[in-house]
This record gives C-alpha cells, sequence and structure tokens, in this order.
C-alpha cells in the first residue's frame, strides 16, 4: 500500500513519462525528481545519474545534471562501485565516506577530486533482461542516514512499475519503426518490379531476378536499389501510408 508520499511520487513520473518523447527523456526528468527528493530529504545538494543495463554491461543513460552524467562515467570507467555493485546484486550500496571507505579506492580518490564525499546505488529491476539503477551523489559524508536511505529505496520502489512502462513503450515504439521500415522497403521492391515488368513484358518472378541481379552487380542492398529506381522515376522517395 502506497503512503501519500509514494503515490505523490507516482503520479510525477506519470506526468514526466506523458510529456517524455522516449525513455531517455523520462529517465532525465526520474533522476531531476529523485535528486531533488534526496536533497530535500537529507538537506544536502544531491546529484542523481541513472545507468541502465539491457543484455549488455552497465551504461549512463541519463542524468539530473551533466555533472551527475560525468560522476556516472567516472565508475563506469572505473568498472566497479556502488552503482554497479547494487545493480550485480540487486541490493542498495553506500559509500558513507570516499575518504574511510577501504572498497574502490581509485574510484574513492577520483571522486574526492570532483567534490563528492559519499555516494548511493539503488537498483530498479525493470524485467528478466533490463535493470536500472540510481546513483546518487553527495557533497558531505554520512548524508545517507536510515532516513534519508529509506527514502532512496522508497522513491526506487514507485518508480520501478512507471519505469517498466517506459521501457516497454520505448520497445514498442523500436518495434512499430521497424515494422514501417520494412513495409517501405516491400513497397518499394513491389513498386520496382513493377516498373520492371512494364519496360521488360515480363512475369513478377522475372522481374525480381532483374532486380536482383542488379543489387547484386552493385553490390548494394535490394531494397536501396528499388528505391533508387522509383525515385529516378518518380522523382520523390518511397512513402508508405497508414490509414488512421
Amino acid at each position: 500500500m502506497l503512503n501519500s508520499a509514494d503515490k505523490e511520487t507516482v503520479q510525477h513520473l506519470q506526468e514526466i513519462l506523458v510529456g517524455a518523447g522516449n525513455a531517455v527523456e523520462f529517465l532525465s526528468g526520474l533522476s531531476g525528481l529523485a535528486a531533488a527528493a534526496l536533497s530535500e530529504a537529507s538537506g544536502d545538494a544531491i546529484e542523481c545519474a541513472v545507468t541502465l543495463k539491457l543484455r549488455r554491461r552497465p551504461a549512463t543513460a541519463a542524468g539530473s545534471s551533466a555533472r551527475a552524467v560525468e560522476l556516472d562515467h567516472i565508475e563506469q570507467s572505473v568498472g566497479d562501485g556502488p552503482c554497479i555493485r547494487a545493480l550485480r546484486e540487486m541490493a542498495p550500496v553506500i559509500i558513507d565516506d570516499v575518504a574511510k571507505d577501504p572498497r574502490w579506492q581509485t574510484l574513492n580518490r577520483k571522486f574526492a577530486e570532483h567534490g563528492v564525499r559519499s555516494t548511493l546505488g539503488v537498483p530498479l529491476e525493470i524485467s528478466a533482461d533490463a535493470s536500472a539503477a540510481l546513483n546518487f551523489f553527495a557533497t558531505k559524508p554520512g548524508v545517507f542516514t536510515a532516513d534519508v536511505y529509506d527514502k532512496a529505496v522508497g522513491f526506487a520502489a514507485a518508480a520501478h512499475n512507471t519505469l517498466h512502462l517506459s521501457v516497454r513503450i520505448d520497445n514498442a515504439q523500436n518495434r512499430a519503426d521497424d515494422l514501417e521500415a520494412a513495409l517501405e522497403s516491400r513497397t518499394a521492391i513491389n513498386l520496382a518490379c513493377g516498373v520492371i515488368m512494364a519496360q521488360n513484358r515480363c512475369s513478377q518472378e522475372e522481374a525480381m531476378e532483374i532486380l536482383t541481379k542488379v543489387s547484386s552487380n552493385r553490390n548494394r542492398k535490394l531494397r536501396d536499389v528499388a528505391k533508387e529506381l522509383i525515385e529516378q522515376l518518380s522523382g520523390s522517395s518511397v512513402q508508405t501510408h497508414f490509414d488512421s
């Protein structure tokens, strides 16, 4: 059962999702909202980056600021740290003070050089082959107290379903774009075959053989040869129209 604060967070995330053009835009909004929520809870200027893992190694997807993205890139370049460990173990990981934590000494030194004194990585499981983590950066040690930690974990839980929906929407759009591109290619090939049939008074099978032979001789894809032929004749590009 969500409390009022969590419900408000979900509402804000849904508003961000509705206004976002794609998953990356949503993640940028998510990181900004997360940074603001933890800054208010901790009294420190906390920044947040989102690391996304889709089948491969983790990569920075977005951040509440350019600095947050840069800090996340530092951890990615080192190859380990709270955020990456959180993704691997699917559990939150804290560096309470980079000057005292014995883990990731190279990373801690780099963070200190950039004015970061404590960090928190919080994972979000999206699906069987996708996960994400919120990577929080604070300018003071000991910022991620129990209350702030609970706030971060609660925020991640509230963001889970919305993030899952965002990735599904983005994947669906990619599939739709792929389908439209495939239909446009097929349309161009069919039109080109029709032109060849009219010019050579041949069958569709023979026209396809001619088109395929030209594609092979020019070492170009069949759809590109077909589009070029139609564009030369019509003076415009091939378009597939879908009924609304």
